[in-house]
């Protein structure tokens, strides 16, 4: 007789069946069954609203005030959680899991210095002996790829880089040597190297045996990392399975609406978002005629350091140009040198062949109109007081009859209904306030538009239907955009031409193909190498 072996077990150090949320009597999580298990990555991927991090935080006793969560069984580390209490919650934290959150400047405390944060980590579950607390958190600092730490421990949030304080937050994540990391969305908003960096450091976490629990709506990172993916819509998983399977041969309507909205290279002059072509096509660049935007030897400096120095460009009606780069490459400095909001100390600005820097303000404002920007956030330029309707009509040199038509017609452009007029910023999604934004840009009918960061912060299927918006845009009215963005992805389905910029300086340029298949300088290489991919996807 042939004896066979049992199949080994796996230890679950986190399982949940049946979990519900509720707010209010509203349930936002519904019937969600999930386990992780030591050196396993689990992804939970969907849209703002889905339910991801309401579950991820409820994982770990977070869900909120007022919230009501439920489960038919709920285990953390083989006990049962349903009947924990807040101290057996307050241990779990820190010590059991690690919480990485997407916005380290509002997670870590801005009045305590690097030390002091991952300090409070290692005295509060008292992992090392307070002599020692000095020179493991100079350790935990190094094992982050955190560059010079004894200088970086005296320094607070707000003097470090986004990517830095990233590593910061995952060095206090993972003070105490948790078992599980849970990371809700910890590369939103990184440049593609840096994205690249704290993706490779989370890697080698897994590696080690420390299990993941990742909330992202980036199916490009989530495909890097990931064992297996949970796909999340209205508080139900409407598919799951291994990573591979899912993302290349995905079986529900909304996991495969997901993947096309993802912009690549194949999608370029193609609606992201469904629906009819888009109109006309993409718009026809007109380069034989003046630029109606340029720059020229532009340099900008912050004492001596050089923030821009020696870029030239052009823009032409019809045309996008991109501009990619890190963080403190001179992007967004860039950006407001063409809007006319900073004096060049070298160079000069002209639009439509007229001067626009080194002329006083009273001499721009009647080209103002002309050159309109729409930037990352717009909740942070929108006045909360005002309604949309004040706010998209605010540019608008009309007689009040006249403004209101307009408002509504702007607001229809950009797939708004007119009851939108009379709410507030707060009030709207993300999606629809970028929409706001755009219709409060269109107003003046300018020729060139300033996208900086305009669809950074969205979902993916949110980013489609504003990638879309913009070409639409383009194609009818033949407006100019210059386009800044850290997604390489996003940049090469929309750009005709690209510049990439490394510490200030225009490193290559060229047409948008030329660049992103045949880079030649190694920075830009660089850059294209560490974009995460899709299965069978070119970037």
């Amino acid at each position: 007789m042939t004896v066979h072996a049992a199949p080994p077990v796996v230890r679950t150090l986190l399982a949940v069946r049946d979990l519900r949320v509720s707010f209010g009597g509203t349930e936002v999580v519904r019937g969600v069954s999930l386990s992780v298990a030591p050196g396993e990555c689990v992804a939970i991927v969907g849209e703002s609203g889905s339910g991801k991090s309401v579950t991820a935080r409820s994982l770990l006793g977070l869900a909120g005030p007022g919230s009501a969560v439920r489960a038919g069984a709920f285990r953390v580390g083989g006990r049962d959680a349903l009947r924990f209490g807040p101290g057996d919650w307050r241990r779990v934290r820190g010590r059991f899991a690690g919480l990485v959150l997407q916005d380290a400047l509002v997670s870590l405390d801005p009045l305590r210095t690097v030390g002091a944060e991952i300090g409070e980590v290692l005295a509060v579950h008292d992992v090392v002996p307070r002599a020692r607390r000095t020179e493991r958190t100079l350790e935990l600092l190094e094992s982050v790829g955190v560059p010079d730490p004894a200088a970086r421990v005296r320094q607070y949030p707000h003097q470090l880089s986004g990517g830095l304080r990233q590593r910061v937050l995952i060095a206090s994540a993972i003070a105490a040597q948790p078992e599980l990391i849970i990371a809700d969305e910890p590369t939103t908003a990184l440049d593609v190297t840096v994205q690249a960096q704290i993706l490779r450091l989370l890697a080698e976490r897994k590696a080690a045996g420390t299990a993941l629990l990742l909330i992202s709506h980036d199916l490009a990172v989530v495909a890097s990392i990931a064992d297996r993916v949970l796909v999340m819509k209205d508080g139900r998983i409407v598919e799951e399975g291994p990573t591979g399977r899912v993302l290349s041969a995905p079986e529900h309507p909304y996991t495969r609406s997901l993947l096309a909205a993802v912009p690549s290279a194949a999608s370029r002059g193609t609606r992201l978002s469904g629906g009819p072509p888009l109109v006309g096509g993409a718009a026809r660049p007109v380069r034989g005629s003046a630029p109606v935007l340029a720059g020229a030897g532009l340099s900008k400096s912050y004492g001596p350091r050089a923030v821009v120095d020696g870029v030239s460009f052009a823009l032409h009606e019809g045309e996008t140009l991109g501009v990619v780069g890190e963080s403190g490459s001179g992007k967004t400095t860039l950006a407001r040198l063409a809007l006319g909001l900073l004096e060049p100390d070298v160079g000069r600005v002209s639009l439509h062949r007229r001067p626009w820097s080194g002329v006083p303000e009273r001499g721009r404002r009647p080209l103002r109109p002309r050159i309109q920007l729409i930037s990352q956030n717009p909740l942070d330029s929108f006045d909360p007081r005002h309604t949309v309707g004040r706010l998209v009509a605010e540019p608008l040199f009309l007689p009040r009859g006249e403004r209101r038509a307009r408002v509504l017609d702007l607001l229809g452009r950009v797939g708004l209904g007119p009851e939108t007029a009379a709410r507030r910023p707060r009030e709207l999604s993300g999606g629809q306030r970028q929409r706001v934004a755009i219709a409060r840009a269109l107003g003046p009918r300018p020729d060139v538009l300033v996208c900086d960061e305009p669809v950074s912060a969205l979902d993916v299927s949110i980013q489609a239907q504003v990638l879309d918006l913009l070409a639409d845009i383009q194609a009818e009215y033949g407006t100019a955009m210059l386009f800044i963005s850290h997604d390489l992805g996003v940049v090469r389905h929309v750009s005709d031409r690209v510049l990439v910029m490394k510490d200030g300086r225009v490193v290559e340029e060229g047409e948008v193909e030329q660049v992103f298949a045949h880079p030649r300088h190694p920075y830009a290489r660089a850059l294209v190498a560490a974009v995460p991919r899709l299965p069978g996807r070119e970037t």
